[in-house]
């Protein structure tokens, strides 16, 4: 599978890197997040938002499972983490073929849910405050806005 990378080294620089990236998405998109507690999924996410255009503060759903958020398109960000043993459907087929941008964070403990299309994005401790932030593309278009994304951005292969 193709992927590319992006060592961050800040929070700052996760959220620019994110905001960045959300000038390519587009209604329908699935963006799924793995790494380590205190990676910076959230951070991602809230990135994303402010790139998106939403003003209200974000933060982690756990206790809520789905946040949704307002902007040039609407995001719902979801944590699924303390869903790992549940059965219960929540709905989010509903979610992953509305008109909004879909972030699940803790994602493979879903996996099953998922749609196949989708950017997979791992973010993985690179030290004390830096970061590796891998984009993983599932589906030909997730492949070709990849690669225009990182003509424009400082990612590597």
């Amino acid at each position: 599978m193709k992927s590319w990378s992006f060592v961050s080294q800040s929070p700052e620089e996760t959220i620019a890197f994110a905001e960045k990236l959300a000038a390519w998405v587009v209604p329908g998109d699935v963006i799924t997040l793995e790494g380590d507690l205190g990676a910076g999924k959230t951070s991602f996410t809230k990135g994303l938002a402010k790139g998106l255009g939403v003003k209200r503060v974000v933060k982690s759903p756990t206790f809520t499972i789905i946040k949704e958020y307002q902007g040039r398109l609407p995001l719902y960000h979801m944590d699924v983490y303390r869903l790992a043993d549940s059965e219960e459907d929540l709905g989010f087929e509903e979610y992953f073929e509305g008109q909004g941008i879909t972030v699940v964070e803790w994602a493979s403990l879903i996996e099953p849910l998922l749609p196949e299309e989708r950017l997979a994005i791992e973010i993985r401790h690179a030290g004390e405050n830096s970061r590796t932030i891998r984009l993983l593309p599932h589906g030909e278009r997730f492949i070709e806005r990849c690669k225009e994304f990182i003509s424009h951005e400082n990612v590597s292969d």
